[in-house]
C-alpha cells in the first residue's frame, strides 16, 4: 500500500510506503513495481545510488541529465534528514523555473519522485545523513548538467544553518538557469 501525493508541480510526487512495525522494529516495501504501477507510476529503474554526507549543510545540486539519457529519480533517506528540491527546467512548461521542496527523513520513511525535465538537489539538515535513490538511466558524463543552487531567478529558500553550506567545486561553478542547457 502506497500513499502518493502531488507536490504542486506536475509529476513531482511524495510517496509514503506503509510501514509494518512491532516491538522488534519495522518492515517496509520501499519499491514494488506492481504497486507503483497501480498508483500510476510505471517506471523502470536501472541503477541504485547511495550518498553519505557527514555534516549538516551539505548541499548537492542542482543536477540533471539531458535527453536521451535523462533520469527519473526515486529518493529516500535511510539515516538523517534533508530538504529535497526539484526545479522544473522544461522551457515549454507553464511552471518553468518554479521549484518545490520536501523534507525527507529516515523517521518519516517518505520518498520523493523527481521526473525527467527537473533539476534536483538536496541539503542535509543533520549530520550523518544517508540517501538511497533509484534512477531510470545510468550515469552519463556527456549528458550530466547542473544549475546554480542559489540562482536568484529560481529563488530556492534553502534553510539557514549555523555552519553554512558545503558544496563541491562542480556545484559552485554551475551556470545560472538562463545560461544552462535545459529541456525544450
Amino acid at each position: 500500500m502506497l500513499e502518493v501525493r502531488s507536490l504542486g508541480i506536475d509529476g513531482v510526487l511524495e510517496i509514503v510506503p506503509k510501514r509494518h512495525g512491532d516491538a522488534r522494529g519495522f518492515f517496509v516495501e520501499t519499491y514494488n513495481a506492481e504497486r507503483f504501477s497501480q498508483a500510476g507510476i510505471g517506471l523502470s529503474f536501472v541503477q541504485d545510488n547511495h550518498s553519505y554526507s557527514a555534516a549538516a549543510g551539505v548541499l548537492r545540486g542542482l543536477h540533471y541529465q539531458l535527453a536521451p539519457r535523462a533520469q527519473d529519480k526515486l529518493l529516500r533517506v535511510i539515516r538523517g534528514a534533508l530538504l529535497d528540491v526539484a526545479v522544473d527546467i522544461r522551457r515549454s512548461s507553464p511552471t518553468f523555473g518554479k521549484w518545490v521542496a520536501l523534507e525527507i527523513t529516515a523517521e518519516k520513511g517518505n520518498q520523493i519522485l523527481v521526473p525527467k525535465g527537473f533539476a534536483h538537489g538536496f541539503m542535509t539538515l543533520v549530520p550523518d545523513t544517508e540517501v538511497l535513490y533509484k534512477v531510470t538511466d545510468t550515469y552519463s558524463p556527456e549528458h550530466d548538467r547542473s544549475i546554480r543552487f542559489d540562482d536568484p531567478a529560481i529563488g530556492i529558500e534553502w534553510p539557514s544553518l549555523a555552519g553554512g553550506f558545503q558544496l563541491s567545486d562542480k556545484d559552485l561553478k554551475a551556470p545560472l538557469l538562463a545560461a544552462a542547457e535545459v529541456f525544450a
